[in-house]
């Protein structure tokens, strides 16, 4: 087992890497900004270091420090947690290359599916179902390009292939307005991402998000976990997710299953990865692969008793997965609802101190958070604090304790999306299940 692993990452999912750490005896080195100081995990840790100044680009993406600071507590390892450096595949190359252990794929595994196109033909090779597309990037030629929107049919989306997290991307309606579409999608690609290649799919009207739970040890094992939905979104932003994915046919999700755990071993991946797609008309078409845990991943937990981070822990370790697919029991629902610090109407970040927190309780309850009574939100990051999770025997139970949950949630000192929630949850399409992914921003009026 790893002696010692430093935790490249803030807030909850820091605290999450951290339990699961001490669960199997490993030490912890925490490294912070300073607006991080007072973090709840940097508190509990055997030993933290301070990494630079509160904007992340010279904190939590600043790779130097990080491997300096891996070299000064003696770590052997580096959890990237989700987000920041998590699918940077040169920083898992000079995590390798310094003589440290990343807990993840390999960096050359991460650059192939974080390219879009790339990832997309391995999809193919392996046998994961694609959307329509391009097969390859656009080229300079717009008559060809053209000719690929007419087979593939309209509307089509224009995708940036190094994009991710819903940018990048522009939804065309008919011909005359493609051409304009590709360059300046190509244009905001070169600005955002340094990669101007674009592809283009097939746009898909009223689908759902659901993706795929795997863990593989790059030894020939892999299994899946399961499917999520997590079709309300904002932006391209989830918002709340489910496991299992309702009403989909057990011979569909199965397939789907097999394709996605041959793919794991086919690519050679190692450690935890998501497969999403986009469902509809019970077909899955692939859209990307996240080579990561994903901020989701506790109700693939509650649903298999799996402890996802734990099993990242011990393929990096070099051990093989510890039980079979067969040995994977699914029982009952799980939700979760993304709790951040912004106004619920307006979604402008809330920053501040907490002057009030009560996490809810009871059977089948589950809040992962760093927050605490008297913490500071800092305006420098990402503004979710906290994550409420409800297990139960099926999916109306799991949803009554939700609802439970969220009424016994206090957060005070701060606005939070807490009445977003509550008001999804009670949200009669999203209670009668498989709502698509357009559902939250029209019921905003977005």
């Amino acid at each position: 087992m790893l002696e010692k692993v430093l935790i490249a990452n803030r807030g909850e999912i820091a605290l999450r890497i951290l339990r699961a750490c001490k669960e199997l005896g490993i030490k912890t080195v925490a490294v912070h900004s300073k607006a991080d100081a007072e973090l709840k995990h940097v508190r509990l840790a055997d030993e933290s270091v301070c990494i630079g100044p509160n904007p992340s680009t010279e904190s939590y993406l600043n790779v130097p420090r990080i491997i300096s600071a891996m070299e000064v507590t003696d770590s052997v390892a580096v959890h990237p947690g989700y987000g920041f450096l998590a699918e940077n595949a040169d920083f898992a190359e000079q995590v390798e290359n310094s003589g440290f252990t990343f807990i993840g794929p390999s960096a050359d595994v991460i650059r192939t599916m974080g390219d879009k196109v790339a990832a997309i033909e391995a999809m193919k090779a392996a046998g994961v179902p694609t959307v329509p597309g391009s097969d390859g990037p656009l080229s300079e030629d717009n008559e060809r390009n053209l000719e690929i929107a007419q087979r593939i049919g309209y509307p089509v989306i224009i995708k940036a292939a190094a994009g991710g997290g819903g940018r990048g991307m522009r939804t065309v309606h008919t011909e005359a307005h493609l051409i304009n579409a590709i360059q300046i999608t190509k244009s905001e690609a070169r600005t955002a991402f340094g990669d101007d290649t674009v592809y283009m799919e097939k746009f898909l009207t009223t689908p759902r998000h659901v993706e795929v739970q795997v863990l593989a040890d790059g030894q020939g094992g892999a299994i899946h976990l399961g499917d999520r939905d997590c079709s309300l979104q904002r932006r391209h932003q989830k918002v709340l997710e489910e496991a299992p994915a309702p009403g989909i046919p057990d011979a569909v999700r199965q397939e789907v299953y097999d394709a996605c755990t041959q793919a794991c071993i086919d690519i050679g991946y190692k450690g935890a990865g998501t497969f999403e797609f986009l469902y509809e008309n019970e077909r899955f078409y692939f859209i990307e692969m996240n080579t990561r845990v994903q901020v989701e991943h506790p109700v693939s937990e509650m649903i298999t008793g799996v402890d996802i981070i734990k099993e990242q822990l011990r393929i990096a370790s070099g051990e093989k997965l510890s039980f079979t697919q067969d040995e994977v029991i699914f029982r009952g629902h799980a939700f979760e609802c993304r709790i951040n610090a912004e106004d619920a109407k307006t979604f402008m970040p809330s920053p501040g101190k907490i002057t009030n927190f009560h996490a809810p309780g009871g059977f089948g309850i589950r809040v992962d958070s760093h927050l605490y009574s008297g913490y500071s939100v800092p305006p420098h990051y990402d503004s979710m604090i906290a994550k409420v999770i409800t297990y139960g025997k099926d999916r109306e139970n799991a949803l009554k304790r939700m609802n439970n949950a969220l009424d016994e949630l206090i957060i005070e000192g701060i606005k939070t999306n807490i009445d977003l929630q509550k008001d999804l949850v009670n949200d009669g399409e999203f209670i009668k299940g498989c709502v698509n992914i357009h559902y939250l921003e029209k019921k905003l009026g977005l």
